[in-house]
């Protein structure tokens, strides 16, 4: 065996990532939110890139006219920006500052018309005003109105709050008497069992058996355990049943009805499907899409480099930067486009009847219709959404996996837990359907399941066990 070093030259392929390459991945997974916030950088940085005011024909042609541009300059090592502009056919005329006009008012933006909503301290603060309280009391009132929560609690004792104002403790609790007969009734309460015993007065139905039951068997209304409370207080079963749905006829949380204070987010669909003819056909939402093009107004400083190299360097740079992010903007529209319609091919029938009829679809069936990899239906999927005849859905809620029912063909996750609901809406609530009744019942439709699963997909739902859903 000979040991020893050697110069030698060897042609080998690999494969590897650009960072124009990386950008358009990136462009791909990037929600309608983070490709936004992505162009308003790429804006700032890059001085040729400006929005396409114009019309969608007008981006429409500009993509293809980029599209060529590109393919022209891959051919040519030796190219700079002034040939580009004269192939584009770009002028001193084209160049124009965009201006506001009525027409812009035309896009379709929430920002128009949402308002400030009210607040749960706003309210409270307004009812405070016009209370009884006066001077020092409205004081200890506004404290404690700034020491509720969202939902609706105060978050501090009355000695705590009366240590930190220096105030009477019998005054705090004379004020603090005062904030909780404001609506939302419940409000100002220091826990649960006090915000339900305060509802419950507002409302003239106290008595002293219901707040017994409140303040010693919360618990065991909650794990309808009502056998055993009806056995210690002496009653009969229908009578706490009649207790227990007084109880849960109120407000947990009275505080929630009201804003957080939080912006209000809203779901920009990225396609929409409609059915035109007998058949579901895939729209592109344009306005999610940023409409980017090359400003006309760097011809003029595309005919000012021709004797400064440095000059037509950057913008040469700049302009391959725009034609790309252009390019990966249309590519990423056209695999979203694609993608959801391979979803709607299989998923035909939950759009035709709804979720029973959901198949299992996985990645890799689309990916295969499509000839693309897994991971660019993934990243096609991710944070995307798409509005149907049934509502708006995340593109990822078609994509379940399930069990094979009898017929041979996969019943998705989804169907099994419609199908689950639909048994328990129609139960006996005084015999309800254990989960190993249920098994049985989606046995006879041809699906065998295992009672774990079932009882999974049933906590999924939010739905109680058999017996906490049980009424008396």
């Amino acid at each position: 065996m000979k040991l020893g070093y050697d110069l030698t030259i060897e042609q080998t392929q690999k494969l590897t990532m650009t960072p124009e390459l990386i950008q358009a991945i990136q462009i791909l997974q990037f929600n309608t939110q983070e490709l936004d916030e992505f162009v308003q950088e790429e804006l700032m940085q890059n001085p040729v890139l400006e929005f396409d005011r114009n019309s969608e024909d007008r981006a429409r042609e500009e993509v293809t006219r980029t599209e060529e541009l590109d393919a022209k300059a891959c051919e040519k090592d030796d190219f700079d920006l002034r040939e580009k502009i004269k192939e584009a056919e770009y002028d001193d005329i084209s160049y124009k500052q965009w201006e506001y006009s009525r027409d812009s008012e035309s896009e379709y933006s929430y920002e128009q018309f949402v308002s400030k909503d009210e607040t749960l301290e706003d309210s409270l603060l307004l009812q405070l005003t016009f209370s009884s309280l006066k001077g020092d009391d409205l004081k200890i009132g506004r404290f404690l109105v700034e020491a509720i929560d969202d939902n609706g609690y105060l978050t501090m004792s009355a000695e705590e709050a009366a240590r930190a104002l220096g105030a009477d403790l019998d005054k705090v609790e004379e004020v603090l008497d005062v904030i909780q007969t404001f609506e939302p009734a419940g409000v100002g309460a220091r826990s649960l069992k006090e915000c339900l015993i305060i509802q419950l007065a507002a409302k003239g139905l106290l008595d002293d058996t219901v707040e017994y039951i409140i303040m010693n068997h919360l618990e065991d209304l909650g794990e309808n355990k009502l056998s055993r409370v009806a056995k210690v207080l002496g009653l009969p079963v229908t009578q706490i049943q009649m207790v227990c749905d007084l109880i849960r006829s109120l407000e947990p949380k009275p505080g929630r009805c009201f804003s957080s204070g939080n912006s209000v987010k809203y779901i920009t669909p990225d396609v929409t499907v409609e059915k035109i003819d007998g058949s579901y056909q895939v729209i592109t939402n344009e306005y999610s899409v940023p409409r980017l093009m090359v400003s006309p107004y760097y011809s003029n400083l595309a005919r000012a480099a021709v004797d400064d190299a440095e000059l037509n360097k950057y913008l040469n740079e700049k302009y391959n930067a725009a034609l790309w992010l252009i390019k990966s903007i249309e590519q990423r529209k056209n695999t979203i486009f694609n993608v959801v319609d391979a979803v709607i091919r299989h998923q035909k029938d939950f759009l035709d009847n709804g979720n029973q009829y959901m198949h299992t679809l996985t990645l890799k069936q689309v990916a295969d219709d499509l000839g693309i990899h897994e991971s660019t239906v993934s990243r096609a999927i991710n944070g995307k959404y798409m509005q149907t005849p049934r509502g708006v859905f995340e593109i990822k809620y078609f994509f379940s996996s399930g069990v094979t029912g009898s017929d041979g063909e996969g019943v998705s996750s989804n169907s099994i837990k419609s199908m689950i609901k639909e048994i328990i809406d129609s139960e006996d609530p005084k015999n309800p359907y254990s989960d190993q009744d249920m098994v049985a019942m989606l046995s006879e439709r041809g699906i065998e399941i295992s009672r774990r699963t079932v009882a999974k997909y049933r906590e999924g739902l939010n739905i109680l066990s058999s017996s906490k859903r049980r009424r008396y």
